[in-house]
């Protein structure tokens, strides 16, 4: 969601804040905005819509020049996108930036006005500007600590008081902020890529800590003033590969490293030809002991648990239940302590799974994270943490997270049903061998993309779009639904294709596209016989299936062939035409592929 950054140092800071909220446009937001110390006065500009359109206020304003600055992307929760609801908010003494929600804004609004105070905004973090300035005498740290005993949520704040120049203030509950470090300078920020162009060494905020990054040296203390000494980390990424490398967008960058994302996340953890994941502290026995497995995830991460759930069922014959984050804790679950609750983010902040991770625990069940960025919020708060590897996603539309967390899942099935007992070990090892082939594959479809471009031409005008499959193939073509609507504004959505007669297929007619996910060959017959239903209905069909299986023409009007390999892997292979077909036709729509509207890359509030 919204991208906070900080700076202090020698460098022009109106420069640095602005590159740096470029680095997490990915994040998704509707409005920007700095705030720059600049000869004892804070300065502040903030304009709707992308960064652009701030630049050219901050140059119709004459410029901002100063070495102490905040700076804030802002997604739209309290109040619409406009000038007066971006951050930075405050006054003449202190001005903050906010990423997050303040649940009880509506009382501390109240409270203030009596008080005196008056709002310009709609928005929950003006409040806090003014609970920050109602405390204020002199000492930052008190007023920081009295108003963070008032407020009740989420956030991340990056502030500054005029009093206090060349000093940036920075606490967090829950959402994500980093501080880094540099050479004479300092950094806070929402996630790394915004500072990698500076700097690769930085510090992991924890909550209830505050940050003071002073003459560009940070420190840190806990709320009740004592000192604390913290462990810096070095990030293993580059700007390299922060950048689009030559690809138009960033979706499209992703979606070629997948083959190499999927090496990297699985091969350390092969050995001998066997999956082991002892690495995360789970062993062999331990995963023989779980009764139970439920996965909680949201939106492509859920598809990947999906997809998890069909293969650790079918080989391991263990019960698994996918839940949406969202809902997981108004359902009232019931978790044992011989239960596993596996979290799936690619961020590691998602609130919701967050919070469903918290309740897991409550009730006495392991917890297991699968998330991509080290040290996040999932990461540190889980029993135990198996990381995908797959580098810096920018792209708001996931493609190499949910790759990734797929092959982690396979990986947990081929182990789980081999210590179970329920596959021989040389099953185990031909499925993991059978993994260990995908990127090769992969690389075969990606270098026939000219068919997905042809499908995405005959898609571009449609208003609504079906997906169907059966099985794995289900699983599959929800992710396929949701990446096409994501990014090309195209009405899709997924149904079971033996479910067509129940319902949907009233709405099919030869203005309703269908693509059909074919790729289990033991439920083949009958997904063909729900592609024939929608093909008498006169709608146009585009079929995902085997190279080496023949489509009639009475069937399909298009058919994307893919390289074979054992069923239970094909949905590897065929979310790739998935996404490369809702990448194209966004392209074709003359869509923002990379920043879709009203989406955020890591929701950090419920």
């Amino acid at each position: 969601m919204c991208g906070i950054v900080g700076y202090v140092g020698a460098r022009d800071c109106t420069e640095v804040l602005l590159n740096s909220l470029s680095k997490l446009e990915y994040r998704g937001y509707d409005s920007a905005g700095i705030a720059v110390l600049e000869n004892d006065e804070i300065r502040t500009c903030k304009a709707q819509g992308r960064l652009a359109n701030l630049e050219v206020k901050i140059k119709q304003a004459g410029g901002m020049s100063g070495h102490c600055g905040i700076g804030h992307t802002r997604w739209a929760t309290h109040g619409e996108p406009s000038d007066i609801n971006s951050h930075p908010h405050g006054n003449a003494i202190v001005s903050i930036v906010h990423n997050g929600i303040i649940e009880n804004y509506k009382i501390l609004k109240e409270r203030l006005e009596k008080k005196g105070y008056t709002f310009i905004s709609q928005t929950d973090t003006e409040i806090v500007a003014k609970l920050l300035d109602h405390y204020y005498n002199g000492d930052p740290i008190e007023a920081i600590r009295k108003t963070e005993a008032k407020i009740e949520g989420s956030y991340a704040l990056g502030i500054l008081f005029r009093d206090f120049p060349n000093t940036v203030y920075a606490m967090r509950n829950d959402s994500p902020l980093i501080v880094a470090k540099g050479d004479g300078e300092a950094f806070i920020a929402s996630d790394v890529p915004a500072v990698l162009q500076y700097t690769k060494e930085y510090y992991l905020l924890e909550s209830g800590e505050i940050a003071i990054l002073k003459d560009g040296v940070p420190s840190f203390m806990t709320l009740d003033g004592e000192p604390i000494e913290k462990e810096l980390l070095v990030a293993n990424w580059d700007m390299e590969s922060a950048e689009k490398g030559g690809y138009e967008h960033f979706m499209l960058k992703e979606i070629h490293e997948q083959p190499t994302a999927i090496k990297t996340t699985i091969t350390p953890r092969i050995i001998d030809g066997m999956p082991n994941i002892e690495e995360c502290g789970v062993t062999p026995e331990m995963l023989r002991d779980f009764s139970n497995i439920f996965v909680v995830a949201c939106g492509t991460a859920m598809h990947a648990g999906l997809v998890g759930k069909y293969v650790i069922e079918k080989i391991a014959r263990v019960s698994v239940t996918v839940d949406v984050a969202s809902e997981f804790r108004y359902r009232s679950p019931i978790i044992s302590p011989n239960d596993l609750v596996i979290l799936v983010s690619q961020s590691g902040e998602t609130a919701d799974t967050r919070a469903a991770l918290r309740l897991a625990k409550e009730q006495g069940a392991k917890t297991l994270a699968i998330v991509n960025v080290k040290g996040s919020s999932i990461a540190r708060e889980a029993d135990f943490v198996l990381y995908t590897h797959a580098g810096p996603e920018i792209s708001v539309a996931s493609t190499k997270a949910y790759m990734v967390q797929i092959a982690v899942f396979y990986l947990i099935a081929f182990e789980l049903a081999y210590v179970k007992g329920k596959i021989s070990e040389e099953e185990c090892c031909r499925l993991t061998k059978e993994l260990t082939n995908v990127p090769k594959f992969i690389d075969v479809i990606l270098s026939q993309k000219d068919n997905c471009q042809y499908v995405a031409s005959q898609l571009v005008n449609s208003e609504n779009l079906l997906y169907i499959g059966r099985g794995l193939d289900y699983a599959l073509s929800m992710e396929g639904s949701l990446k096409l609507k994501e990014i090309s504004y195209i009405h899709s959505e997924s149904y079971a294709a033996g479910e067509l007669k129940h319902g949907t297929i009233s709405l099919v007619t030869e203005h309703m596209p269908v693509i059909a996910v074919v790729t289990q060959r033991d439920l083949f017959d009958k997904t063909i016989s729900n592609v024939k239903e929608v093909k008498a209905r006169h709608a146009k069909t585009f079929i995902v299936t085997h190279q080496y299986i023949n489509i009639d023409n009475d069937v399909a009007d298009y058919k994307i062939g893919i390289p074979t390999i054992d069923d239970l892997l094909m949905p590897m292979l065929a979310v790739v035409p998935l996404q490369l077909i809702a990448y194209y036709t966004s392209v074709l729509r003359g869509n923002d592929v990379d920043k879709p509207r009203n989406l955020a890359k890591s929701v950090t509030v419920e």
